[in-house]
């Protein structure tokens, strides 16, 4: 599932990577739009024929990634939901293994830049040093089971989804919610690594100190979920 935000520059290259990339089958791909002057709308339609995985959603809860995301899930009818950004960033080549660790058990797999084997090419050095320091963070002390909570490339089992509320309010906080919500209920977490590529094409919509309170919310529930505390509102 793709979030798209006037993306018709990158979106081409995403859904021909992921049309020759994954394996795992039935499969759908959704890329969930906001307004139907979205660059991104004409460009899926024209390959909607060369692609026939393709669905286009749109967004009818409201405007931003968070809204898009949680239209996506509500249209999502998989029992497993990998989401992906639109802007070439992730690599679609990762999608079977952590549909595989999915399979193995786990109720979240996140795609990882920290673990061994994983790497992150450019980006703003004040916002990967943070993103490092909150995951291995986490990890080591948090005692959460991925080394990249805070990464959006994360599939999500469909049980999972089920069993809690999204409480997130920003955006692309979201999927480290849903992490650290996830071992606090117990689901086995997985990972697998990945190397995360900083866009080409466009803009970023991600604004560091917008969104940076709004990770602290969740930074600090994942810390505290060694101690006792009650479940995750479901």
């Amino acid at each position: 599932m793709i979030p798209a935000y006037n993306e018709g520059e990158s979106i081409v290259g995403v859904l021909e990577g992921l049309h020759a990339n994954v394996r795992t089958a039935p499969l759908e791909i959704l890329v969930v739009y906001d307004f139907d002057g979205d660059t991104t709308v004409p460009v899926v339609e024209r390959l909607q024929h060369q692609i026939p995985e393709v669905r286009m959603v749109r967004n009818h809860i409201g405007r931003g990634v968070l809204n898009a995301i949680k239209a996506g899930f509500e249209a999502s009818r998989g029992p497993l939901v990998v989401v992906m950004m639109a802007d070439a960033s992730d690599e679609p080549a990762d999608i079977d293994r952590m549909v595989q660790r999915a399979q193995q058990g786990a109720g979240l797999v996140s795609a990882s830049r920290y673990m061994r084997g994983g790497h992150q090419v450019g980006g703003p050095p004040l916002k990967r040093l943070l993103s490092r320091l909150a995951g291995l963070s986490l990890h080591w002390l948090g005692g959460v089971p991925t080394h990249d909570p805070t990464n959006n490339f994360k599939l999500y089992s469909r049980r999972l989804l089920d069993a809690v509320t999204v409480e997130s309010t920003a955006g692309f906080e979201l999927a480290l919610e849903l992490t650290v919500k996830a071992h606090a209920l117990g689901m086995p977490v997985g990972e697998v690594p990945t190397t995360w590529r900083d866009r080409t094409v466009g803009s970023s919509r991600f604004r560091l100190w917008h969104w940076l309170p709004h990770y602290l919310r969740w930074y600090g529930y994942g810390m505290r979920s060694r101690l006792p505390r009650r479940r995750p509102r479901a």
